[in-house]
């Protein structure tokens, strides 16, 4: 917990397939995900930290969620393909193999 009345600490955190980063804040509070995203220590590293999908301890969240003391942001990557259409993708192929 913070001891500095008014503030609340959050971590930000990013695993991209080449490397993983985290960010500690100290933010006023009832401040949201989308005034943690504008922080100059996360745009510094992710500009566009804004545009990409976001959530609270694995929860998908929107950037109006007011935070708490000590929740974890986390950006996740945009998807590459959905899940769904790799597994039909991947069962199609079995079936032409055999």
């Amino acid at each position: 917990m913070d001891t500095t009345r008014g503030m609340i600490r959050v971590e930000v955190v990013s695993a991209l397939s080449e490397r993983t980063w985290s960010a500690e804040l100290r933010l006023p509070e009832g401040a949201t995900v989308a005034e943690a995203l504008a922080d100059p220590a996360v745009r510094a590293v992710f500009p566009a930290a804004a545009t990409l999908p976001v959530g609270i301890h694995s929860r998908q969240c929107m950037p109006d969620q007011a935070l708490r003391d000590g929740d974890r942001i986390e950006l996740y990557r945009p998807l590459i393909i959905d899940a769904k259409n790799a597994r039909r993708e991947r069962a199609q192929s079995a079936r032409i193999r055999r």
